[in-house]
């Protein structure tokens, strides 16, 4: 569902939630012509929509194209990705419209440190005093403001405010906050430390396994053989599609309301992936 910011309710045992946008992990368009519309205007990054309770203590406090997550506690809340920078004002206003305050946010997480994810989040950090946590391998981005980026680093466009991070996590590592623990799983490829959170909720009696996927989406600049983008690049994705068939099973797929949905989602980032591979294995290496 490219472009979409929907996300698919699977029955009883789990709930699958799009990346902030299928789309924001696909390559970015061409620079649009002086006279035409931004492509965040075109595939609505910018603009605002309605929030709305999604399951349990999760809520969807995003734009119209992009997806943000906001997870309540007694305690104080958790909120997930940022959007763009001037989503900023957006996303602390449909909190407050949801009967939440941004100033009781105490951990702010992330899938992965590009602009269309975090660019909002050092003025969110800077409003809520939340800590920010990041998987090890994306430390070096964030705090870089993205000029860390092994495919975008040189260009202004894909910049962004750069936070430090408070929390280093690990793969498998726990983020407990009141009565929701999230799990953070190293699912690398699009970005070296891309990040698929999962947590257990409940709603209405029901226990939820939620999952907010991340990492599988090939940008076409990015080269996985010959002289790929970074080391190992080709065995991060080759890992994280093994990590996410390896995972359904344990998840409850046969409670899924879609789970050839799902399947099928997996299964032709995977088809792109070796499309990719076999593409960048044909380009010759020149010597230097």
């Amino acid at each position: 569902m490219p472009g979409s910011r929907r996300f698919h309710l699977l029955l009883g045992a789990l709930l699958w939630l799009a990346p902030s946008s299928l789309l924001a992990q696909t390559p970015p368009p061409p620079p649009p012509k002086s006279d035409a519309p931004k492509p965040s205007q075109e595939l609505k990054w910018e603009q605002p929509t309605t929030p709305m309770k999604v399951v349990g203590p999760i809520y969807f406090v995003g734009t119209e194209g992009l997806s943000v997550w906001l997870i309540t506690t007694p305690q104080g809340h958790i909120l997930m990705n940022t959007g763009l920078a001037s989503s900023g004002p957006m996303i602390a206003d449909s909190i407050r419209q949801l009967g939440f305050r941004p100033e009781d946010i105490k951990f702010i997480v992330f899938c992965h440190a590009h602009s269309d994810h975090v660019g909002a989040l050092a003025q969110l950090k800077k409003l809520s005093r939340a800590r920010v946590v990041a998987m090890r391998q994306e430390v070096e981005l964030l705090q870089s403001g993205g000029t860390a980026d092994f495919l975008f680093g040189k260009d202004p466009e894909f910049r962004f405010e750069p936070v430090k991070v408070d929390v280093i996590a690990r793969d498998g590592d726990r983020l407990p906050l009141g009565d929701v623990v999230l799990t953070a799983r190293l699912t690398a490829g699009h970005t070296r430390g891309t990040t698929t959170w999962t947590t257990r909720v409940m709603d209405g009696g029901k226990s939820y396994t939620v999952v907010f996927a991340d990492g599988t989406g090939v940008n076409s600049e990015a080269r996985l053989a010959g002289k790929p983008s970074y080391p190992d690049i080709q065995g991060d994705y080759e890992r994280t599609f093994q990590a996410k068939r390896a995972r359904a099973p344990q998840e409850g797929p046969a409670a899924w309301v879609d789970p050839e949905g799902y399947k099928r989602f997996v299964a032709e980032q995977k088809q792109e992936f070796e499309r990719k591979l076999k593409a960048d294995r044909a380009i010759p290496v020149s010597k230097p």
